[in-house]
């Protein structure tokens, strides 16, 4: 009877690296991530070659690798169908491991073929990255007179914003061809819908609620509107959009939050401020810096942006008591204009990685809300009112997501915490980086066509 290993001992030797591996004779060029176990190895990519993927000798991935062979085993030895599928699992498990082991190495290096070209070619490389510096150049002009239309037509659209608060407010009546006009685009949208009789005059008192109602039909501004903020944004009679004029260094823009006499704070205008870089990104949209917001003049006790808890403390010598009020921040809508800032270089080498790909989360999502108000909130404001605007907002189908089962609920214990409330989620922003271009599906600054 010849002898044979084991398909578990294979696998214990895999796990352990005692198996032979040969190294890949050529680098990747995937960026510096890990590798999923769902990447088929030997997938063949018919693109063109780059300096990054070219080998230098050709082979495939499985040329490198060495085949572990399995000796003949009589009948009775077989192992049951199902265990013999358990451990050809655990060996493919483990020489996956072994592979993605070796890959990551090689991720993001060079394959040596830009660094062997010759001196004379070396030379007509380095003259396509001066034609790209005058590409670079003719970017920035672009995007800049792209700001400069999108600040002309604001100015166009003034007198339709201005009539939209007015009807808003009360101050002027709707006339009987905006009803008209707006009838026939509901008709439009609608082939169901049922006209306003004709018999009855437009509300005096306008549209209540108009900007919070809009505000929480926003998926991003519901999640930070608490029910407090909801009694002090009642009184929100208006949000306007401006562009930081062309002498300023850096282009930006600023929104502008109108406010009617309220219980909660002194200001009747809130400001929010975006601020650009001088040059626009890698991709060619003006990237992120900073924002600037509003100090709010809260009316005592009355900061919805805190939270104030009593408690009461005994002096220890003298037994006496007395009741400490103490304030903690808490959600609130406000936080808006109390922008998160970015780190200088010297302070995010200081900063916890944990810590710091927080701040960076909030300065994405910070940035992002500020967008879709100037692209989207603002000039589409009775959209977001009526829920018509969430027909186009693109949403994560729950079927592109698949659930994680583990059934080994027993290698884990309950926490025996005395709280039943579990940890709020931290919200995912959007993939990282700073920049307009480095948020997905938002080209703020895109030259439109008008």
């Amino acid at each position: 009877m010849r002898q044979h290993r084991s398909l578990n001992e294979k696998a214990r030797l895999a796990r352990s690296g005692d198996l032979s591996f040969s190294p890949l004779p050529f680098a990747l060029s995937s960026p510096p991530l890990t590798m999923s176990s769902t990447i088929p190895i030997n997938h063949y990519d018919p693109t063109a070659p780059t300096p990054q993927n070219t080998p230098l000798t050709h082979a495939p991935i499985a040329a490198g690798l060495s085949r572990p062979t399995v000796p003949d085993i009589d009948e009775d030895a077989e192992p049951d169908d199902e265990d013999e599928e358990d451990e050809a699992g655990a060996v493919q498990q483990a020489m996956l491991g072994l592979v993605h082991g070796k890959l990551s190495g090689l991720v993001g290096k060079s394959s040596g073929y830009v660094e062997s070209l010759p001196v004379e070619v070396k030379k007509n490389v380095e003259a396509l990255k001066g034609v790209q510096v005058k590409q670079v150049a003719l970017q920035n002009q672009y995007k800049r007179e792209c700001l400069e239309l999108e600040k002309k037509y604001l100015e166009l659209q003034k007198p339709l914003y201005e009539r939209r608060q007015a009807i808003i407010t009360g101050a002027a009546p709707p006339t009987a061809e905006e009803i008209e006009a707006g009838e026939a685009q509901s008709t439009k949208d609608d082939p169901d819908y049922t006209p306003l009789p004709k018999d009855v005059e437009p509300a005096s008192t306008g549209i209540p609620e108009f900007w919070l109602t809009a505000l929480r039909t926003h998926v991003g501004f519901s999640e930070i509107i608490t029910d407090r903020d909801a009694d002090a944004l009642k009184s929100l009679r208006d949000i306007q959009i401006e562009y930081l004029p062309t002498t300023e260094k850096k282009p930006g823009f600023k929104l502008r939050f109108f406010f009617d006499k309220n219980d909660f704070f002194e200001n009747t205008e809130l400001e929010k401020t975006y601020l650009y870089q001088e040059e626009v990104g890698y991709s060619g949209d003006f990237m992120y810096d900073h924002a600037i917001g509003t100090e709010i003049k809260w009316k005592e006790d009355k900061d919805l942006t805190k939270e104030f808890e009593v408690k009461k403390q005994r002096n220890k010598n003298t037994n006496r008591t007395r009741l400490v009020r103490k304030a903690r921040p808490t959600a609130s809508f406000f936080n808006f204009f109390n922008p998160p800032q970015p780190p200088s270089d010297d302070d995010s080498s200081e900063i916890d990685d944990d810590d710091l790909e927080e701040l960076e989360e909030r300065l994405e999502i910070d940035y992002q809300l500020g967008e879709d108000l100037k692209e989207k909130i603002i000039p589409r404001a009775i959209d977001f009112f009526t829920g018509k605007a969430l027909e186009y907002e693109d949403f994560e189908d729950d079927d592109d997501f698949d659930d994680l089962e583990d059934d080994d609920d027993e290698d884990f214990d309950d926490d025996d915490s005395d709280s039943d409330a579990e940890p709020p989620a931290r919200r995912r922003g959007p993939p990282k980086g700073r920049g307009a271009g480095a948020i997905a599906g938002s080209n703020p600054e895109e030259c439109k066509q008008q």
